[in-house]
């Protein structure tokens, strides 16, 4: 039987040896990254301030008494880690489950490596059996979901969720994403979005995949 909380703390883990001697790295959100947070929490190393993507991260990692920096003040990051919602072999991605993805996009824009931590129940053949997450500005919310329904997803509005950036999101579920960077590129140009939840255009350059024999790296 699949252990996929020990699953995730294995792919957290097998991440640490990425921070080698970094002072200063970039720190995703949602559950894998939280066991990371975890680990560094324990044994920080060389590292002294993180570049944290969503407040609940950031709250986190204060707890735990590691100094969480702006972005800005920073600019290019040696590694950054996060985790993912969905994955191929190519490491092209889908996140923002946990309503952070413009944030994390930003973050891995600016990052070096970036390093992917997830339970192997994450890899896919084809992104789309988890609903692709696209931030809108609230006003354009209509008009991206016609744009969304016309290539044949269904969007569904997060209810009563607003993200970090004071934005809403759109859940859009059946779509069989078969060419991640074309689609990613294409719904960049939709007037009213945001962020796309596609990391495909930039994609990680390493996936650590936690499973009940051990972590494969891709």
């Amino acid at each position: 039987m699949t252990n996929t909380l020990e699953n995730k703390r294995r792919a957290a883990q097998a991440a640490l040896p990425w921070l080698a001697r970094h002072e200063v790295v970039g720190i995703g959100t949602g559950s894998t990254v939280e066991h990371f947070i975890e680990c560094i929490a324990a044994d920080r190393g060389h590292l002294k301030a993180v570049v944290s993507s969503s407040n609940q991260s950031t709250r986190l990692l204060q707890a735990a008494g590691i100094p969480v920096l702006d972005l800005n003040d920073v600019g290019e990051l040696p590694v950054y880690i996060d985790g993912a919602d969905e994955t191929n072999a190519a490491r092209q991605l889908i996140k923002g489950g946990g309503g952070a993805l413009t944030r994390e996009k930003i973050i891995a824009a600016c990052a070096k490596v970036f390093v992917c931590i997830a339970d192997a129940t994450k890899l896919v053949p084809t992104l789309g059996i988890f609903p692709l997450p696209i931030e809108v500005i609230p006003m354009a919310r209509t008009l991206v979901a016609g744009h969304l329904t016309a290539i044949g997803g269904r969007p569904v509005l997060r209810a009563g969720y607003i993200t970090d950036n004071g934005n809403q999101i759109l859940d859009v579920h059946g779509l069989a994403i078969k060419d991640p960077v074309a689609l990613e590129a294409a719904l960049n140009q939709i007037p009213g979005v945001v962020t796309v939840g596609l990391f495909a255009q930039r994609p990680a350059d390493v996936l650590l995949l936690g499973g009940d024999t051990g972590v494969q790296q891709f």
